[in-house]
């Protein structure tokens, strides 16, 4: 099994490093044919708006789309990765690039610019200790459909989901030293 990475833009190598530390066939994914090699997909964190542009740029929309809805490929979306892989974008720009493959409405920067980034210790479904949850001006998930299951919640809303195949955080869980919702991650694209 090899787990990509879309490295277009944004913390692709803390992902890669990450990946290979959880024992796992890591590659760079940078076009449709780097794409049918993997099983799963790591979109990181970065600006939204240019990985959106740039997905549509380098031919990746439509074999995304069409391999996360067969069930084909396992889609984790980090921080930015969770603003492209939302349907509806609250607060998007207009024509704002999108995957849109997943039941959630996100509101873009939900915590604020740059310096109100903030770390707190998260409850996660299926973890039995706090995750450690580095926000760098993260959305946030204001509604998800049924098929959504919420994962882990601040007051201010959902900051980590999966739909059957999909995974997204408001956080960025390659910034830390933490395996665990990597090997999560990794279990997901076991399962297909």
């Amino acid at each position: 099994m090899i787990v990509g990475v879309l490295a277009i833009q944004g913390a692709v190598s803390e992902h890669i490093k990450l990946l290979t530390a959880c024992r796992v066939e890591a590659k760079t994914v940078k076009t449709a044919e780097d794409l049918a090699q993997v099983s799963g997909l790591i979109i990181p964190g970065g600006e939204s708006t240019t990985i959106g542009k740039l997905i549509k740029l380098f031919n990746l929309e439509e074999p995304i789309r069409e391999r996360s809805s067969k069930r084909d490929l396992a889609v984790f979306g980090t921080c930015a990765g969770m603003v492209l892989m939302a349907n509806n974008i609250e607060d998007g720009i207009p024509d704002q690039p999108k995957l849109a493959i997943m039941d959630i409405s996100i509101k873009r920067n939900a915590f604020g610019r740059q310096r109100e980034s903030f770390e707190t210790d998260l409850s996660f479904i299926s973890l039995t200790e706090p995750f450690p949850g580095v926000f760098i001006r993260a959305p946030i998930i204001t509604e998800a459909g049924e098929a959504v299951s919420i994962l882990s919640r601040l007051p201010e809303g959902i900051v980590a989901a999966r739909q059957e195949n999909l995974l997204v955080t408001s956080f960025h869980p390659g910034l830390t030293g933490d395996l665990r919702i990597h090997h999560y991650f990794i279990d997901l694209c076991k399962g297909l």
